[in-house]
């Protein structure tokens, strides 16, 4: 028999506030149980597990998430996440509308946004 991945976890000093970015960025709820200042929270149909851990990042992930909108275009996308708290990191998208931003999450974790299906059927 196989394994299944559970959950991704991420660790972080705050998992509600945490969990709770990443529940608005994806448009998701938290799971009923979560509360602020548990141990751990997690997203209902996202697979992610947020965990307090007493270390804070000191370097780059090695891991991260590429998130491409659905009902939105790149830049908008990455306008609306910098409005939820989300920090520009590195900016790659190039004047032909190609590449990417990388942005972090309020606890630092890099993510890369992509252009969303039209933009990239478009060229």
């Amino acid at each position: 028999m196989t394994s299944l991945i559970r959950h991704v976890t991420i660790d972080c000093a705050d998992p509600y506030e945490l969990a709770g970015f990443w529940s608005r960025v994806l448009d998701l709820p938290l799971h009923d149980d979560d509360r602020p200042g548990d141990p751990e929270a997690s997203i209902e149909g996202a697979g992610l597990l947020f965990l307090a851990v007493p270390e804070t990042k000191t370097v780059k992930n090695r891991l991260h998430f590429d998130l491409q909108p659905q009902d939105r275009t790149r830049d908008e996308e990455v306008r609306r996440l910098v409005a939820l708290g989300a920090a520009l990191v590195a900016d790659h998208r190039k004047p032909d509308g190609t590449g990417w931003a990388v942005l972090g999450d309020p606890e630092g974790n890099e993510f890369c946004v992509e252009r969303s299906a039209p933009e990239r059927a478009e060229g």
